[in-house]
C-alpha cells in the first residue's frame, strides 16, 4: 500500500478521503501542519504528498521532498500559483483538481452579492438586538442590472447561469470565449466601464495579478459592486479600500484576500491582527469577507477527494493524467 502524507488537514477533509482511500490502496498520514520547507520532513517515507492552497511549495520545499524520495504532489485545489512549477519540472509530478464543483463557488459569489445588496448581514445583527429599523438597508433590484464576469470557465459559466436566471444582462471577458445566448464578450476595460457588478472567476497569473487596481477601478461606474471568489491577489487591496472610501465602490464581497495564508482556515480570534488592510476591510460595513469557503459543500468535498485519489492512483500506476500540470504546459 502506497503511503501519502496529507498536509493542512481539517476535519472536513477526512470525511470523504477516509471513505474512498481503500478503493485506491492508499494509506494517508494526516498532518495538521501546512506544507513548507520546515514541515516537509514529515513526508519522509511517503511516495507523494497532498497539499492545499495555503501550503508553500517553493524551491526549498521541493528540494526537501525530492531528497526524501517523494515523487508527486497532489493538490486538492484547482489553482497552482503557490507551486514553483519551474523548479518542480523534471523532479516532481504536480496534479490538481481542475473542477470540483463550479456551482459551489458560483453560488457563494451570488450569496455574497445578495447579502451585500440587501444588507442581510447588517439586518441580522440589528434584529438580534431588537432593532427593527429599516434605515440604511435599501438595496436594488438585480433584474436588469449588468454583471461583468471576468473568466468564463466552468465557475464563470455557472455564475453566468445564475445571473441570467435573475434577469441580469451579462458581459464576459475571457481569452477563450464560449459563445452563448445572453452573453456579450468584451474587453476587460470595456467590462469595467459598463458593469454594475464585477465578479472575478479567473486564475492568478502574472498577467492577472492586481488586475483590479487604481486604473481599472477609475474606469468602473460609481457604485459598482465587486466580488472575488478566485484568488486574493487579483485585487490591489489598498486601491480597493481607497475606492470604497470615496464611494466609487459601493460594496465588495471577498471570499479571498491577497495575504490570506496568514489567517484563513485558522482560528486567530485570540490574536492581534497585524494586517491593517485586512482589519480595515473587516471593519467596513459594506465589505463582506468570508474565509475562502466558496468550495465548501458536500458535493465539492466528495469530488476533491475522488479526483485527488485518482490522480495519486494514476501516478503510482505510471499512467498519464489530464490533471497533471507542468511548467511547460501551465499558464503562469
Amino acid at each position: 500500500m502506497d503511503t501519502v502524507a496529507f498536509f493542512d488537514t481539517k476535519p472536513y477533509d477526512k470525511i470523504w478521503f477516509d471513505q474512498l482511500k481503500q478503493q485506491h490502496g492508499i494509506a494517508l498520514k494526516y498532518y495538521e501542519s501546512r506544507l513548507n520547507c520546515d514541515t516537509a520532513v514529515m513526508a519522509n517515507g511517503a511516495r507523494a504528498v497532498v497539499a492545499f492552497v495555503a501550503d508553500v511549495i517553493d524551491a526549498p520545499t521541493i528540494d526537501m521532498l525530492v531528497s526524501m524520495g517523494v515523487e508527486a504532489v497532489a493538490l486538492r485545489s484547482s489553482g497552482y500559483n503557490h507551486v514553483d512549477l519551474k523548479h518542480a519540472d523534471g523532479k516532481l509530478r504536480i496534479f490538481r483538481v481542475p473542477a470540483y464543483s463550479p456551482n459551489a463557488v458560483a453560488e457563494h459569489a451570488m450569496a455574497l452579492l445578495l447579502c451585500l445588496n440587501r444588507k442581510i448581514h447588517r439586518a441580522y445583527n440589528r434584529v438580534r438586538e431588537y432593532n427593527f429599523s429599516l434605515k440604511g438597508l435599501v438595496g436594488f433590484d438585480l433584474k436588469g442590472k449588468t454583471a461583468g464576469v471576468v473568466g468564463a470557465g466552468k465557475i464563470g459559466q455557472a455564475f453566468i447561469d445564475i445571473c441570467l436566471g435573475f434577469g441580469m444582462k451579462v458581459l464576459a471577458y475571457d481569452p477563450y470565449p464560449i459563445q452563448r445566448n445572453g452573453v456579450e464578450y468584451v474587453s476587460f476595460h470595456d467590462l469595467c466601464r459598463r458593469s454594475d457588478i464585477v465578479s472575478l472567476h479567473c486564475p492568478l497569473t502574472k498577467d492577472s495579478y492586481h488586475m483590479v487596481n487604481r486604473d481599472t477601478l477609475r474606469m468602473m461606474q460609481t457604485g459598482v459592486v465587486i466580488l472575488n471568489t478566485s484568488r486574493g491577489a487579483l485585487i490591489d487591496s489598498e486601491a480597493l479600500l481607497d475606492a470604497i472610501k470615496t464611494g466609487k465602490v459601493a460594496a465588495a464581497g471577498l471570499d479571498v484576500y491577497e495575504e490570506e495564508s496568514d489567517f484563513f482556515y485558522e482560528d486567530v480570534s485570540g490574536d492581534v491582527i497585524q494586517d491593517d488592510k485586512l482589519k480595515l476591510l473587516l471593519a467596513t460595513p459594506n465589505v463582506l469577507v468570508t474565509s475562502h469557503q466558496g468550495f465548501l459543500t458536500e458535493e465539492a468535498l466528495h469530488e476533491i477527494a475522488k479526483t485527488t485519489l485518482q490522480n495519486l492512483s494514476d501516478h503510482f500506476a505510471g499512467r498519464p493524467s489530464e490533471n497533471e500540470v507542468s511548467y511547460t504546459t501551465a499558464t503562469v
